[in-house]
């Protein structure tokens, strides 16, 4: 299982950066929605994938007996998720205006230089 998905994780990196690098601004958004699921995915499998073992201590003992689920991987993937949301949410407001100030979602059409020697 953890293979699988960090192969999954792996290909998740190699299409955000593929979508990230391509001229279109709604495809950078896409690639940034990818490569904070796969970061997410990534510090999942680094906190150790541990079924059915909540990191709760027993009555009566004072440490936890491995193995038991990482609760800081829980804790940082539940952060990375509100701020991912966060950044997503204020590109896509603008990308929004950008398309309605130029027009375009050629990120090209965002260099001036290039738009002066268009003219």
């Amino acid at each position: 299982m953890s293979v699988l998905v960090v192969v999954l994780v792996g290909v998740l990196f190699a299409v955000a950066a593929y979508l990230m690098m391509r001229r279109s601004i709604v495809k950078l958004i896409f690639g940034l929605l990818l490569l904070g699921t796969s970061a997410n995915l990534f510090i999942f499998v680094a906190a150790r994938l541990v079924p059915g073992r909540p990191p709760i201590v027993a009555p009566g003992q004072s440490t936890l007996e491995p193995p038991f689920a990482d609760p800081l991987g829980q804790a940082l993937i539940l952060t990375a998720i509100v701020i991912s949301f966060g950044v997503l949410a204020f590109a896509m407001v603008l990308v929004k205006k950008t398309y309605q100030a130029i027009g375009d979602d050629d990120l090209d059409a965002l260099d001036p230089v290039s738009r002066e020697e268009e003219g």
